[in-house]
């Protein structure tokens, strides 16, 4: 999810939430006092501690001394929008879930109309949807039918062997395979 932050009379700026690593992360859950899936599950509802959090942890990369209680930003001026991944995700499950509706037309239009609301990029959700409304079967059509492998008689199935693969190195040879150093007894 991408945390667009709009300061009163500034520019958009966009904070992945993504990008955070580990220790960033468990800040933002400290700070919010939320666990990280609740924090996910607050940006996809536009949970403003949530947004805050991830904003404020982001920022604090190029301005370390940044306080959260420093970091207050107006209730309108944050809104999270899905990236493109996110985007492709969701046409995906929204085209598997429509399979054989008769209304084909209003339904893509009613996606496009969500997911171009909801991306950070609107373009490339129309752009996705519309090659996918183009070809919803595509990828059943072209998928190679594979014909089930039987095992060759005599063989086991077992991916497992008794005997030790021969080595692909040059460097050490594995204990199955190196010759026993003499008995010093």
């Amino acid at each position: 999810m991408i945390v667009v932050y709009t300061p009163t009379g500034g520019q958009p700026e966009h904070y992945d939430a993504s990008t955070l690593r580990v220790s960033e992360a468990s800040i933002v859950q400290r700070t919010v006092d939320m666990k990280w899936a609740e924090v996910l599950e607050g940006l996809e509802r536009d949970d403003l501690d949530a947004m805050r959090g991830i904003v404020w942890v982001i920022k604090k990369r190029s301005q370390p001394s940044l306080r959260f209680g420093d970091f207050d930003p107006g209730v309108n001026e944050m809104v999270t929008r899905m990236d493109r991944g996110e985007i492709e995700r969701w046409v995906d499950s929204v085209f598997s879930a429509l399979d054989d509706q008769d209304d084909v037309e209003a339904f893509v239009k009613l996606a496009t109309d969500r997911a171009v609301d909801a991306a950070a990029d609107p373009d490339h959700a129309r752009a996705v949807i519309e090659a996918r409304a183009k070809a919803p079967k595509a990828d059943e059509d072209q998928a190679p039918q594979q014909p089930e492998e039987t095992p060759a008689e005599g063989l086991s199935p077992s991916p497992t062997s008794s005997e030790p693969d021969p080595s692909t190195s040059d460097s050490s040879p594995t204990s199955s395979t190196s010759p026993q150093p003499p008995s010093t007894s």
